[in-house]
């Protein structure tokens, strides 16, 4: 090397163009930089890639609230009634034991058992009325009462309601009005023709109607049957 400083047999020329040969520019550094992020980046994401991934752990479920031990109920032991049982009905006055099957209805004692004819069975539906008889002073569809629960209670039917061999106001009043016309709902008609008579005197018309409605006429002899109870009601005044 020579005193300025340049290899031998080199000009001044020829330096110069190798210094600028073998230097770096900002620019160059730059993009070398930002080359490099991106393969370390992607280098990094494909070793996250490779790695298994991990079990995503789930919530485990809370556990079942104890709910305090409630008392069973008390349950009461019901027995059910089977086959006749002995039973004692007071009809018309008189008393009787009978021997009776829970499912056998009043009227069927009555009619079957006891001879008493006079009540007649219609709908057997408690509709029209024509069982009704009295049960303690209230006119009742006899077909529609269990007789084992009637015990102890008094009966009457219409054939009750004759005292000594005479005939009872609502039964001749019914007579005389010609309050029936085949006479098949008539005794229902006087029973509770009776009853009614029995808690009111002198009942108005509306009164009759209203008190007579539930009892079904299918000859349409309504007319007269209010005739009937108004005589009735006149002669037990």
């Amino acid at each position: 090397m020579n005193e300025e400083g340049n290899k031998p047999g080199q000009s001044p020329e020829e330096e110069t163009m190798d210094t600028r040969s073998t230097a770096v520019t900002r620019r160059q550094f730059l993009i070398g930089a930002g080359a490099g992020l991106v393969v370390g980046a992607a280098a990094t994401a494909g070793l996250q890639a490779l790695q298994p991934a991990k079990p995503v752990e789930q919530a485990k479920p809370a556990p079942p609230v104890q709910q305090p031990a409630q008392p069973a109920p008390a349950t009461a032991i019901v027995e059910p009634v089977s086959g006749a049982k002995l039973v004692k009905l007071n009809v018309n006055g008189l008393d009787y034991s009978l021997a009776i099957e829970p499912q056998t209805t009043l009227i069927e004692v009555l009619k079957r058992d006891l001879g008493l004819t006079g009540t007649k069975l219609g709908c057997n539906g408690s509709m029209c009325s024509a069982c009704t008889v009295l049960v303690d002073g209230v006119a009742q569809n006899s077909c529609s009462l269990l007789a084992i629960r009637e015990s102890g209670k008094k009966i009457v039917t219409v054939e009750g309601l004759e005292q000594g061999g005479k005939l009872h106001p609502v039964q001749e009043a019914f007579w005389t009005q010609m309050g029936y016309q085949c006479g098949f709902c008539t005794p229902g008609q006087i029973m509770r023709a009776v009853e009614l008579l029995n808690k009111t005197k002198n009942p108005t018309d509306a009164q009759i109607m209203a008190h007579m409605s539930g009892n079904m006429c299918k000859c349409g002899a309504y007319p007269n049957i209010l005739k009937a109870v108004q005589a009735a009601a006149k002669q037990m005044a």
